[in-house]
């Protein structure tokens, strides 16, 4: 091998080792009856670790359908996703639920809370799926919802919380289990503008202190602008935004 070409294999590898999420040849087709319904097709993305991303187009664009596929609560129809090294779309069911609890939290636009249970047994739930102890798992979900900012709520029912206090119990499950990335959909999209930034603004330090890598879908220009990169899908492809 000459020395140029070893030299751009170490720089190739080097580089690709800082990936935490690597989307090759993505393509998702829906069938229709005899039509199909492209979504996107050959769709490439790169995510290095630490990251914050965010992704904007137009409703329908394929933007939930893209982070549900990189959340493996989809599959694609071709292509590869890659978190580190590891191809998930070859994953059985069983072993992407394990990858999913442990990799993995996502926030909804809705918070998706059962609304009967506590904040504090709403926030232990990934834990206890995960199958851990039932008193690690409280006291790993107390730290997360105070990390949160809802110290004094541990004990309300999710019925009884405020829409942005909900949604900081949606975040404080989605970090309970650690996880390495955090993908969330138009997280702040039901909230009002106040409560919306306040929600934003905890997202972001909490991706600092966690060194989480993120990507967040949203619509409001002004908080994808705040990341440290926005990429636009329109008409099956991902471009920077201008």
């Amino acid at each position: 091998m000459t020395p140029g070409l070893r030299q751009f294999s170490l720089d190739s590898f080097l580089d690709r080792s800082l990936h935490m999420i690597r989307v090759e040849n993505l393509s998702k087709v829906y069938r229709s009856g005899d039509v199909a319904v492209v979504v996107f097709r050959e769709l490439d993305l790169v995510v290095r670790e630490g990251e914050q991303v965010a992704i904007m187009g137009a409703s329908g664009a394929g933007k939930s359908t893209l982070l549900h596929l990189m959340a493996g609560l989809d599959r694609p129809t071709s292509g590869a996703i890659f978190y580190r090294n590891q191809d998930i779309t070859s994953l059985a069911e069983a072993e992407m639920s394990q990858f999913r609890n442990r990799e993995i939290g996502y926030v909804w636009q809705q918070h998706h809370l059962m609304q009967d249970f506590s904040a504090l047994e709403n926030t232990m739930m990934p834990l206890m799926i995960r199958g851990g102890d039932r008193e690690a798992a409280r006291h790993q979900a107390q730290t997360c919802l105070e990390e949160v900012g809802l110290r004094d709520r541990l004990h309300h029912r999710a019925g009884e919380l405020s829409g942005g206090e909900q949604q900081r119990v949606a975040i404080a499950r989605a970090l309970a289990g650690e996880p390495s990335v955090l993908l969330a959909d138009e997280p702040t999209g039901n909230l009002d503008e106040g409560t919306g930034e306040a929600v934003f603004s905890l997202l972001t330090r909490l991706r600092q202190k966690r060194s989480l890598t993120t990507i967040l879908v949203t619509h409001n220009t002004g908080f994808a602008r705040s990341c440290q990169r926005v990429l636009k899908l329109e008409k099956g492809a991902l471009r920077p935004m201008e």
